[in-house]
């Protein structure tokens, strides 16, 4: 496996109108995407552009959400994960279970349109870590 660039660090919140508010007065970001649903994950996705990386603001959608047990932990919200760009996610998988760390589910496709998938949090140091292929046409 090789490991790419950091593509975002997710920042689970519970008011991406918020949060985008934070970034743009408080952090000067004068690039930000349209907040967008993801159902199938179950959270809405927001992008800010830094001059190196993104940072992915997630808010639940629904009651199923999986970040809403993130947010009863932390209601203020805060960093969920780290999320790295590899060249091929099957071999990047096939990598970490060899390894014998713990792939949580298949590849499936992200908010920016390619496959990712998450590995335990217990197994990379306490960081919740997303691996996604990398974008075509990227970088």
């Amino acid at each position: 496996m090789i490991l790419g660039r950091l593509n975002h660090v997710g920042v689970a919140t519970p008011s991406i109108a918020d949060s985008i508010a934070l970034y743009r007065d408080v952090m000067g970001a004068t690039a930000i995407g349209a907040p967008f649903d993801l159902p199938a994950q179950g959270v809405k996705v927001c992008f800010v552009d830094t001059p190196n990386t993104q940072i992915e603001l997630i808010e639940p959608l629904g009651a199923d959400s999986p970040i809403r047990a993130f947010l009863e932990k932390n209601p203020a919200g805060g960093q969920h994960h780290v999320c790295y760009e590899v060249p091929d996610i099957h071999v990047a998988k096939a990598w970490f279970e060899e390894k014998g760390l713990r792939v949580l589910g298949e590849p499936r496709i992200g908010a920016h349109g390619t496959p990712i998938f998450f590995v335990h949090p217990r197994d990379m140091g306490g960081v919740l870590t997303e691996i996604m292929a990398t974008p075509k046409g990227a970088h």
